[in-house]
């Protein structure tokens, strides 16, 4: 689900919830829609969006207009680096 549809969605008001996940030196956002299928979020390409920090991802949410996320860190390493 890329920013475009995400806002949309978010307009219309069909975001049930949003996570974001941490797991090994990656962060990505999980979008749960009021059907309650969960997607990540992702890039025009259509390759999930990544970030390094979890502030980023928090900052990307935040900018669509959400003010409440839930945080899954259960897998999270911040040392380690991500492979490219």
């Amino acid at each position: 689900m890329n920013s475009t549809t995400l806002k949309a969605l978010i307009e219309a008001g069909a975001i049930k919830s949003v996570c974001i996940v941490a797991d090994g030196g990656v962060v990505h956002a999980s979008i749960t829609t009021g059907s309650g299928n969960s997607q990540p979020a992702t890039t025009l390409k259509g390759d999930i969006k990544t970030w390094s920090t979890i502030d980023s991802a928090a900052k990307w949410v935040r900018s669509l207009g959400i003010g409440s996320m839930k945080l899954n860190v259960a897998k999270w390493r911040p040392d380690q680096r991500t492979m490219l």
